[in-house]
């Protein structure tokens, strides 16, 4: 019996001690998330008729989407 017990508080200090394992967590996808979003990722899969750059451009997107998709009002059950 006494065996047992020690074989579950090794177990128990084990499991334990794995959790310290904690590995660094960096964000490998190579985005600069610090750059405005209007500015575009320069890759060219991008809504039709919005210029990567181009702020007011972006603006007119942004609100085109809200309207068309994201308004509940105008959408039919």
């Amino acid at each position: 019996m006494k065996h047992h017990l020690t074989l579950i508080a090794a177990l128990v200090a084990a499991a334990a001690l794995a959790a310290c394992g904690d590995r660094t967590q960096t964000l490998k996808s190579g985005v600069i998330a610090d750059s405005a979003a209007f500015q575009g990722t320069g890759k060219p899969y991008a809504v039709p008729g919005w210029k990567q750059g181009d702020k007011a451009s972006w603006e007119q997107q942004v609100k085109t989407r809200t309207q068309n998709t994201q308004n509940e009002y105008l959408k039919v059950n």
